[in-house]
């Protein structure tokens, strides 16, 4: 038994029955009772808690915007996943200690505000497990995944201050808000895996059919005091303005709570996932720093500067849900959600039953991760916040995207 498990297993009581908090859930907390150590835990219900733990360190704890806790959710689910490949060959208990000391250690190094609840969640899920080699022996597999992917990642460009967005005014062009652009340097992060970029053609013509087509829809239909948009519509939007990329995750582990997967199609499912997110988030912010579209409230603004004649300018048109400090193209939420889904359905087909929660609304039940994407792509139109050329793009990003990660990612 290593020191640091000595000293974490006698931690107190009160302090390893912190809870593991569910993004998003609405569900009352955790009792002690339902908290007890299962001195038969599975490696694969290790699995799960971990990635309620990344879900709760990164988001809740650490407040990150979804864009960039995609980028270290990447990190924890790939030395996760390592870890149980290696630790899955020495059974049960090697492969649990493995995943949660993987998890526990990537996290633990780059949050350092939540190093206490860390500490307790690991003493927590080792102190189910046996004493012995075989526990050891995980743990040290999980620190050397997680220290391998900590050093592939030191000087990978996180927080560049060197680049910053800037772009003359001009018809199309996005400016930002004083505050500047919010994460421009997240596009030129190194790769998180070896895939190809995907090519994208960019957003429509100013002066084609097209654009003036996707203006009017969500002139029309974005408005915070739009006449068009139905009650369903607008509930969708402001749903689906809540963080997609915590509450796709919450959603998938209570369905794999009822449905195990077991650890190695589970683990590899969400490096899989977050390979992919965190490669069309790095991919979504060059094209939104190098491109700079601007957004529906500037263009519809600001018609009277296009060269559109059927483009009228409405100087107090407001989107329903608040701008980002980013640009248009393409879309932030399509690189969280297209991904997630390809993944998910090509691992577990379409038809899987998810019900997503968001603090303060009502749950939204899909049957099909087809429906999700459905209202998750128009909600951003409906909310005032993107042409349908922005979202069509970013799903093609994150669909094309991660085909190929599951190609690469075996």
């Amino acid at each position: 038994m290593t020191s640091l498990r000595r000293t974490l297993v006698a931690l107190s009581a009160s302090t390893l029955l912190a809870p593991l908090l569910l993004i998003g859930t609405s569900s009352p907390a955790t009792t002690a009772a339902s908290r007890a150590p299962d001195p038969q835990i599975k490696a694969h219900e290790a699995a799960i808690a971990w990635q309620r733990v990344a879900n709760r360190t990164i988001y809740s704890e650490a407040g990150l915007a979804p864009p960039l806790g995609a980028l270290y959710l990447s990190f924890t689910s790939r030395a996760v996943y390592d870890a149980a490949l290696e630790g899955h060959k020495h059974g049960r208990v090697a492969a649990t200690a493995a995943v949660a000391r993987a998890a526990h250690d990537v996290l633990y190094a780059y949050f350092s505000a939540s190093r206490p609840a860390l500490d307790a969640d690991l003493a927590q899920t080792l102190s189910s497990l046996p004493e012995g080699a075989k526990a050891d022996l995980g743990d040290e597999i999980g620190a050397a995944a997680a220290r391998a992917m900590i050093a592939s990642r030191v000087g990978d460009g996180r927080g560049d201050t060197s680049i910053v967005y800037s772009k003359a005014p001009a018809a199309g062009i996005w400016q930002p808000p004083a505050s500047g652009m919010a994460l421009p340097w997240l596009g030129f992060v190194d790769p998180v895996i070896d895939v190809t970029p995907v090519t994208l053609d960019g957003p429509d013509s100013l002066t084609s059919a097209a654009y003036t087509a996707e203006w009017d829809e969500v002139r029309r239909l974005g408005s915070v005091g739009s006449t068009q948009r139905t009650a369903d519509q607008t509930e969708i939007a402001r749903f689906f303005a809540n963080n997609p990329v915590a509450m796709y995750r919450d959603a998938l582990c209570r369905y794999l709570d009822a449905e195990p997967l077991g650890l190695i199609p589970l683990t590899r499912m969400f490096a899989r996932i977050d390979a992919a997110a965190a490669t069309s988030v790095i991919e979504t912010w060059r094209l939104k720093y190098e491109v700079g579209f601007w957004r529906p409230f500037q263009a519809i603004q600001l018609a009277g500067t296009d060269p559109h004649p059927d483009t009228i300018a409405d100087t107090s048109w407001t989107p329903l849900v608040p701008n980002p400090a980013y640009s248009d193209y393409t879309s932030g939420h399509a690189s969280a959600t297209a991904p997630f889904a390809e993944v998910v359905r090509q691992t577990l087909w379409d038809d899987v039953p998810l019900v997503l929660r968001a603090a303060g609304r009502p749950d939204r039940p899909y049957a099909t991760l087809t429906a999700l994407e459905h209202d998750a792509l128009n909600a951003r139109i409906w909310g005032g916040l993107h042409f349908r050329d922005a979202m069509d793009d970013g799903y093609y990003l994150g669909h094309t995207t991660a085909d190929q990660v599951i190609r690469a990612l075996r």
